[in-house]
């Protein structure tokens, strides 16, 4: 590598980005056609959250997206998504909290994350997100 993007404004072929520092990277605002990237959304699969505290720093940075009125959201891992994809994650990542709070285990709270959330992918997501909230 010979260059490196900072934070903040930077414009490159003449359209305008917002480079914004994350806890985990970064995400990339389009500001012209209301976009943002970020690493990943995925409405109807199981993200990696690394406890309680995790998912509601998730979720605040998700309400962001909400409050700034995003269009478009792209991602790494997924399909292009929108405002409505945001709130279905944000109603996830509070689900999570609330199921972990109730159980005992990892494996009590992967089978109620699983009974309610029966056809997200990304089980390997939810292993992990398991052994974050129960660590033993």
């Amino acid at each position: 590598m010979t260059d490196y993007i900072e934070p903040g404004e930077v414009r490159i072929g003449g359209i305008r980005f917002n480079i914004i520092p994350t806890h985990e990277a970064f995400d990339v605002e389009i500001p012209e056609i209301g976009a943002i990237y970020t690493h990943m959304l995925g409405h109807d699969c199981h993200s990696i959250v690394a406890g309680a505290a995790h998912a509601e720093a998730m979720i605040e940075q998700l309400r962001g997206f909400l409050a700034k009125g995003y269009n478009l959201v792209l991602t790494s891992h997924y399909t292009p998504e929108d405002l409505k994809d945001v709130e279905t994650k944000i109603a996830y990542l509070s689900e999570l909290k609330t199921i972990a709070a109730g159980c005992n285990d990892a494996a009590a709270f992967k089978a109620a994350v699983k009974k309610r959330y029966g056809g997200y992918g990304g089980e390997n997501y939810l292993d992990m997100t398991a052994g974050f909230f129960f660590k033993r």
